[in-house]
């Protein structure tokens, strides 16, 4: 592996771990805002179930090496809850790097 290479992958690496917490972090702050009962409450729940899958497929990805899938898997997990987040199916911190609202 040349020295390019290396830091590509250690910038992948990197970027990887971001992205992680990133998407772990906006888990534990989106609330989810109407009714748990009502359809856009259970929309919400479709929402949340799809970034916890797609965190819980990028550890897998990561832990088997392959940072690429990894990164791709929490990046689309973040956009399940950032979407959801800018039509109002989660309340969620207005300051701050973990939404674009």
């Amino acid at each position: 592996m040349s020295a390019g290479e290396t830091t590509t992958m250690a910038d992948i690496a990197e970027k990887t771990d971001r992205y992680e917490r990133l998407l772990a972090d906006a888990l534990a702050a989106a609330e989810t805002g109407p009714s748990p009962d009502s359809p856009l409450g259970q929309a919400a729940a479709e929402f949340r179930e799809m970034a916890e899958s797609y965190l819980a497929d990028g550890r897998h990805f990561r832990d088997d090496g392959n940072l690429v899938d990894a990164l791709a898997a929490f990046s689309y997990g973040h956009a399940w809850l950032d979407a959801g987040a800018r039509i109002g199916l989660f309340d969620v911190p207005a300051e701050g790097h973990l939404f674009t609202v």
